[in-house]
């Protein structure tokens, strides 16, 4: 053990949750030559075969995973450390991770980052707005908004917000086509939605509750960009309230026939949810989403 480098295990987790060097390294804010170089030290140090190299990436060996689970808990009480023992100042500096649908990270969190920051100007925050779901144990994000509370896994969620879709399209849109009297009439529109076999969650797979056998002629695997094709005329699109009320030009479709609700859910790792940074950031998400309650369920 006398060649044992704690710090390696930095590396060793990197490689571990994504798999490739070049990736882990990005994240490091190193080259994939350290990298592998680090790598190779522990297996060195530890006397034991970590990853199996192959062209597709880096994958853990039996070794690799019993470490894994090792590694996890020193960074656990790693960033316990720096939270509890490194004072306040220290513990709301350093980055926070936080992974949401695109269409709440980019449309609703995002505009509100800015207060967060100024509240908090020692911490470095990372919005990952995407239409996937981050893993909280490959620590792919810190704090997670999420449609549906995790079945499984070492994670503390609660229930964020309830929110109201309904169907919108342009003004424009509906003065040039067919009237909309009833959700069946929608069958003969130009409807917007999702690539049925890239929905990465069942609760976005709602056509049917619109009318049954409903399907999307034009389709995206991002709300935002469903959004904006139906500002530009495309056709119908199911959309969420907060997002849809942002622009004057979006007119709701049937209002008291199409009501759609699904709810969003704020999910963190367990180790992490006493973390001052983590919890500063979770409180801040929460009071934001209370102050808009009207966005969300009108």
């Amino acid at each position: 053990m006398s060649r044992f480098d704690w710090d390696d295990l930095r590396f060793f987790l990197a490689v571990a949750r994504v798999g490739r060097l070049t990736v882990a390294a990005r994240r490091l804010g190193a080259d994939h030559a350290t990298v592998s170089r680090r790598i190779t030290a522990l297996e060195d140090a530890l006397k034991a075969k970590l990853f199996e190299r192959r062209p597709q990436g880096y994958a853990l060996t039996e070794h690799g995973e019993r470490l894994l689970a090792k590694a996890e808990a020193i960074e656990t009480q790693a960033l316990a450390v720096s939270s509890e023992i490194g004072g306040a100042d220290l513990a709301l500096s350093g980055t926070v991770r936080i992974g949401a649908p695109d269409g709440f990270g980019t449309m609703f969190l995002s505009p509100r980052t800015a207060a967060l920051a100024t509240h908090y100007p020692d911490l470095e925050i990372q919005l990952v707005a995407m239409p996937r779901l981050l893993s909280l144990s490959k620590r792919e994000a810190d704090i997670a908004i999420s449609l549906s509370p995790p079945k499984e896994g070492k994670i503390i969620a609660r229930r964020l917000t309830d929110y109201r879709l309904g169907l919108y399209a342009t003004q424009g849109y509906l003065d040039r086509t067919a009237p909309i009297l009833r959700p069946d009439d929608v069958h003969e529109h130009q409807v917007i939605g999702y690539i049925d076999d890239l929905i990465f969650t069942p609760e976005l797979d709602y056509l049917d509750e619109v009318s049954k056998g409903l399907r999307a002629r034009l389709q995206s695997s991002n709300l935002v960009a469903q959004m904006q094709a139906t500002l530009a005329g495309a056709g119908i699109c199911v959309l969420p309230h907060f997002m849809a009320v942002t622009d004057s030009r979006l007119v709701p479709v049937l209002p008291d026939q199409v009501a759609i609700t699904r709810s969003f859910w704020l999910i963190v790792h367990a180790d992490l949810k006493d973390i001052a940074r983590i919890r500063a950031t979770m409180d801040f998400v929460i009071k934001e989403v209370r102050a808009c309650r009207h966005l969300f369920l009108p």
